[in-house]
Parts: C-alpha cells; structure tokens; sequence
C-alpha cells in the first residue's frame, strides 16, 4: 500500500456536530481492508513456492535413470552414420516419406517401385539451376565438387534460411553459389533451359519456395543416381557453417581460420553420413528420455492425488493440475537432470571412442559423427531455463520478503484496530448523544460520559457535580 493509503488507514478522523459524532471511515471498513491485505501478501509470498521445484529423492533418482537408459540406447543404437542399428529404421522412414510426397505430386509408381524413380520423378518437377553434381561439371575442375559434397558446398541445398535465400535467389538470376575452401563461389547461366514460373515477382517468389522445399525432399535419400544409401541433405546444426562464410564474404569480413576449420570438420562427418537422416536418428533417445520422464511425473503425481483426495472430492480439473507434466517447476527439474545425465554419457561414449579411434590422440572427427547434437541442444534449453528460474526466484524471493515485513506491520495495525473497535463503538456514541438530547436521566447520561472518558484515558475526568462546578467556577 502506498503512504497515502496507509495514512487514510491508520487515522480515522471523528467529527462532532450538533446531532452526533461521525467518522470520515469506519473501524469495520478498515478491518475489512487489513484483511484484504494481509490476503494479498500472503498470496506474494506463496507465488515463491509455486516456482520452486517440489521433487524428492526418488523423483531425481528416477530421472537420472532414464537419462541412463537413454545413454545406453544413444551409445549402442544410435552411435555414429554407417554403424547405427536406429539408422536404418530412420532411412527407412525418410525414404517412405519421400515415395508418398511423390505420389501427392503425381507420381504413379507403387512404393515397390525403386526409390530412384521417386526421386528422378522429384528432381524433374522441382528443377532448379544450382544441381550441379562435378564428375563433369565444371564445377568438378574449378573447386573440387562432386556427388559426395556438392549437397553440403551448394547453399540452394542448405535446409536454413540463408539456404533458401540463395536458392529463390539463384532460380531468379540463373546461378549457383557454392561455398569451398573458405570462399563464396558463384557460376553464372549454369542452365540455359531453366526458366522460373510465374507471371510477376509474388508468382516467382512462390514457386522458388516451392521448388526448393520440393528438391529437398527429393534429396533427403540421396539423389536419383545414388548407389547405395546416398548423400542427403546436410544437418541443420552444421549446415550454418556455411551461412557463416557466405554472410562474411558477402559483407567484406575476413573469414577466420576458426571458421575455415569448423567448416572443414562439417564437411569431413557430412562425407561419413552425417546428414539430416541420422539427425533424426540421434532425436530417437532424446524423445524417449523427455517422454519417460513426463509419464514418471505424471504417474506419481497421479497416484499421489488419489491416495490424497477424499473420493466425494475428486475432480478432473485438479487431478490435471495435480499431476499436469508440462509447465511446472518439478518436472523440469527433472528434465534437467535426466538430460544432464544423457548428455555426460554421450560426452564420455564420444571421448573414449575418439580416442580409441586416434590410436591415443584425440580424433575430432569420431567425437562429432559420436556426439549426439540433439541431446546438448535440449540440455543447453533445459540450462538456461533453470538459470531463468533463478532469477525469477531471487526477484520473488525479494519481493516475498518485503511482503513478509508488510504482513507483521499490518498485523499490528489490525490488533490497534481491533483495540479500537472495542474503545470508539459507532453505536455507543450514538447512544451517548441521544441521551443528552432526548433523556432527562442526567446522572445515568453523566456516568456513561465517565465510563466513555475512563476507556479513552483522559487524563482529568470529571467524576462528580463538585467537580464540575469546581473547574467552570475556575478552580482548576
């Protein structure tokens, strides 16, 4: 409350008129008002523990499990392209996704048609300019391009938005932009028969987009000459170490040997297999960690409220709010851990391997086609959620002890108020002045003036006539 209100409170001013005594603001009406008050802060204080998170030892125990189970299924399911058990079902998917989408454009085949047609029949409606493969091209003579890489260096093949800006942008001008070496390459009239569709720019503009999303699921599997699993489009995580390098060179800045190495290292795990495919892939224990770890939270929660809850009180709405796996603190809590726990595992699979790999050196390349992107990223989300929590705790905390200071103050104004409500009676005053002016029982008027005077503590109290008479005829 501000210092205005809390002296409109405090002070409850009484005037006397001819016809009685009133109050510019009722001892009840301020009663009711502490109250509210005190209610409200009580309100900010329980806001703190509605942040914190609630879970016992067995509630970290059980996270931590899962992020172990996870860890066994990432080290020995999902491992590293070529040597994936999981991998195979994810292809699997990807090409049955890639049959369908060509049967939704047209397509006739059956899907015990081979994937490669599928594929061609993909590549020759959403035809771009920028497909060119080496091995004849010549782009194979002037950077080194083949089948093996050219999804990687060609930036119309990058699933991100710099990737499809190049892509509208080379459909438009008849180019394509590679990204090699640490430089940013451009080949002008690469296709003398491409022509972009499309009577005016927002037509143009539309079916860009479209021709580079349907190319790219074309080459999710690989291209329609592929042997083999095939070379599919580079993994989002890795892909922006291609953005870095075409954004500086367009802008004039020195690229660094830093990104010239990190692009490098991309390129090298891309050419092992490392594509959106086993992307997915790695997704597989990072799903069934986040999964199990709801259904546990849910479950004891559940559980918990039925042992709680009287039956005649059972209710939908807060038996879901009771066990709801979402947006609460507790189960992401819990998160953090069964995550923190998957990710040590990953991280320990992944160094032991490289260096193994390395024959006691650290080999760079085994430790990122091992390390499972995924599952940091979602643990590095889980982090900075609880570093956010934090903050918003702290802020809480201060402002619940602030409340907790405001409570005692209000408290003992109630108990003033409450002592006044008991001093200053609305009713007794009235009583009082309607006996002066409509009795003639004088001396029982007079004792209740005493007896008014005494609760108040006045200080000279004139008890008797004499007394009266002594201090008007002026002997004080």
């Amino acid at each position: 409350m501000n210092q205005a209100e809390r002296t409109d409170r405090l002070v409850s001013t009484m005037s006397v008129a001819d016809d009685g005594f009133s109050f510019s603001s009722s001892i009840e009406t301020a009663l009711s008002s502490a109250e509210t008050e005190i209610q409200s802060l009580k309100e900010t204080i329980m806001s703190v523990e509605s942040l914190r998170s609630d879970c016992d030892k067995l509630d970290y125990a059980l996270a931590a499990s899962s992020g172990v189970l996870c860890g066994i299924i990432d080290i020995f399911l999902v491992g590293k392209p070529g040597e994936s058990p999981a991998g195979g079902v994810t292809d699997k998917w990807f090409e049955n996704r890639t049959t369908d989408f060509a049967k939704l454009c047209g397509w006739k085949g059956k899907r015990n048609d081979s994937l490669s047609s599928a594929i061609g029949f993909l590549e020759k409606k959403f035809k771009i300019p920028y497909d060119q493969r080496g091995a004849g091209d010549a782009g194979s003579i002037v950077f080194d391009l083949n089948p093996s890489n050219h999804h990687f260096k060609s930036l119309g093949h990058n699933p991100t938005l710099l990737g499809l800006f190049f892509s509208i942008l080379d459909q438009f001008t008849i180019q394509s932009h590679f990204v090699s070496g640490g430089e940013l390459i451009s080949l002008q009239n690469t296709d003398g028969k491409f022509e972009l569709r499309g009577n005016n720019v927002p037509e143009k503009l539309f079916s860009g987009f479209v021709n580079w999303f349907g190319h790219l699921i074309s080459d999710m599997s690989g291209s329609s000459s592929s042997k083999g699993r095939g070379m599919g489009i580079p993994s989002p995580f890795w892909a922006w170490t291609n953005d870095i390098i075409a954004i500086k060179r367009n802008l004039d800045i020195p690229v660094s040997q830093f990104d010239n190495t990190i692009n490098e290292l991309a390129l090298s795990i891309y050419k092992e297999g490392y594509d959106i495919r086993f992307n997915a892939t790695q997704v597989i224990p990072v799903f069934i960690n986040e999964t199990i770890v709801r259904m546990v939270y849910a479950i004891r929660r559940l559980v918990r409220y039925f042992v709680t809850t009287e039956k005649e009180e059972y209710s939908a709405s807060a038996m879901w709010k009771a066990c709801e796996p979402f947006s609460n603190p507790s189960v992401k809590r819990m998160l953090t851990i069964a995550h923190g726990t998957f990710c040590m595992m990953d991280l320990g699979d992944a160094t032991i391997r490289a260096f193994i790999t390395g024959g006691g050196t650290f080999n760079v390349t085994e430790f990122f086609l091992r390390l499972n992107i995924a599952g940091e990223g979602r643990f590095t989300i889980s982090l900075y959620g609880e570093a956010k929590r934090v903050v918003v705790i702290r802020k809480a905390e201060s402002e619940a002890q602030f409340a907790r200071r405001e409570i005692t103050i209000v408290e003992n104004y109630l108990s003033g108020l409450s002592l006044l409500s008991e001093l200053y009676d609305d009713k007794e005053l009235v009583d009082f002045v309607n006996d002066f002016k409509n009795s003639d029982m004088y001396v029982q008027s007079f004792q209740k003036s005493v007896r008014l005077a005494e609760l108040r503590k006045v200080p000279n109290i004139l008890r008797t006539k004499s007394d009266i008479d002594l201090y008007f005829g002026g002997n004080r």
